[in-house]
């Protein structure tokens, strides 16, 4: 295979600047030379120092003199420490980090890595063992779309052994990471064990495996079509409406978890795995009015009634309120104010009369054992029961905002329920208050 037409050929991007990954390695100096023999763009060399061999810095300094020699712009990183138990994700995360970065640096939304056919199957064979979505079967893409940026990666036809004679034949000097031996990763065991194996019975067997990733793809393709059709009617605002939800096929309902766990991890699909998707889905059938699932990164997947909503578990303890309401009271989301005159008469208006009442009146928070004497029951219920009629969400009720006035009696729960001291509109009243939720203004629009 002429190795200078997998350049040529590809479609290359406006970019003045391209980046490309490189460790020293066989694959991605190979990669460096042909880019740098076969195209006009300026060249952006991104290494990664990982810190964990003797030969780290003695590979970068020589790969900085290759890059001065050839006009080849020059950055790198060391990683000085690592914090999580798995290795090579935390080794990945920060690697990529750094690209980003380094594309960001130099307004380039192409980065090149020499991921080659060899790599193509293992990753297809660990995805196998490991288990992952329909999209993780496919393995490396040559092309792929990131939020920011594309990776390209024109070695994917090659084999390892393809590679090592090009770089014999250019006389491309390149390091080997003594790591890629040690068989306790499975990549490792895979690349000395089955992939041998495998091309026994066809030497370019990295081509068929080409072919069934490409195949993937396009089923891959094909249903998430589908699958943003049918989430328009489910999500919305980023929340999941369980009855919409469960009405779609198993399979459907699937895909649209993983295509929402894909946004929320910008595309970083290894983080998701099959149970945190089965997870989601048996909370969708929770009897439960309120419940939860942790999922990776501190993020959790809340159930509210007849919705499911993903967000970060923020543990902070909101401090309690009490507030003089003057004119007008923005807290929580909720928008409280006094008006001069109003004709509407629902649970988002309520109507005071001064004399009943002891000024001044205040907003705040639920405190234990609340209740409110309700407007014609002749009777109190506690506030906490009010909220659970009314659906209000488990997380919100502490902050959920209460009118009362000054010998704290409660005058109105703002949207839920009025008080024995509201007054009717042909009655004597001196104090109107409005309430409404940020951003809606169809209230606001019939009360003037």
């Amino acid at each position: 295979m002429d190795l200078d037409k997998l350049i040529t050929s590809l479609d290359m991007p406006n970019d003045e600047y391209i980046v490309v990954g490189v460790s020293s390695g066989p694959d991605s100096m190979a990669l460096l030379h042909l880019l740098k023999k076969n195209s006009n763009k300026k060249i952006v060399c991104a290494h990664v120092n990982h810190n964990v061999r003797r030969n780290s810095i003695k590979e970068e300094l020589y790969l900085k003199d290759y890059c001065e020699e050839n006009n080849i712009i020059f950055e790198s990183y060391k990683i000085t420490s690592y914090n999580l138990n798995n290795f090579e994700a935390e080794a990945r995360i920060k690697r990529y980090s750094f690209f980003e970065k380094t594309l960001k640096k130099y307004h380039s939304k192409t980065l090149f890595l020499a991921h080659h056919g060899d790599d193509l199957v293992e990753t297809i064979i660990m995805k196998i063992i490991r288990g992952t979505n329909l999209e993780g079967y496919a393995g490396i893409k040559k092309y792929s779309k990131q939020k920011n940026y594309i990776i390209i990666r024109p070695l994917i036809y090659l084999t390892k052994d393809d590679i090592i004679k090009y770089n014999q034949k250019n006389k491309i000097k390149y390091y080997i990471d003594k790591t890629n031996k040690n068989i306790k990763y499975t990549r490792n065991r895979i690349r000395r064990k089955i992939l041998p194996a495998l091309k026994k019975e066809d030497k370019n067997i990295h081509l068929k495996f080409l072919k069934f990733s490409n195949t993937i793809q396009e089923y891959h393709n094909y249903i998430e079509f589908i699958v943003k059709s049918k989430i328009k009617t489910s999500y919305k605002n980023n929340t999941i409406n369980i009855e919409l939800f469960n009405n779609e096929d198993t399979f459907i309902k699937k895909q649209i978890i993983f295509y929402i766990l894909r946004e929320i991890y910008e595309n970083k699909s290894d983080i998701i795995k099959n149970k945190h998707i089965d997870e989601i889905i048996r909370l969708s059938t929770n009897k439960k009015p309120n419940a939860y699932i942790n999922l990776p990164l501190n993020y959790i997947a809340k159930k509210v009634y007849s919705t499911i909503y993903i967000e970060k578990n923020t543990k902070e303890k909101k401090e309690n309120y009490k507030i003089i309401l003057k004119d007008k009271i923005e807290i929580n989301d909720f928008i409280i104010k006094k008006l001069d005159k109003c004709d509407i008469s629902n649970n988002s208006v309520c109507r005071l009369n001064s004399k009943t009442i002891k000024l001044p009146i205040y907003i705040r928070n639920k405190k234990d054992g609340d209740y409110i004497e309700v407007l014609g029951l002749n009777g109190k219920k506690k506030i906490s029961d009010i909220f659970i009629e009314n659906k209000v969400p488990k997380d919100l009720r502490d902050q959920y905002p209460i009118v009362v006035d000054s010998n704290d009696n409660v005058l109105w729960i703002p949207n839920l329920k009025k008080s024995k001291y509201n007054v009717k509109k042909n009655e004597l009243c001196d104090i109107i208050l409005t309430s409404r939720m940020k951003g809606e203004n169809e209230y606001e629009k019939k009360a003037k």
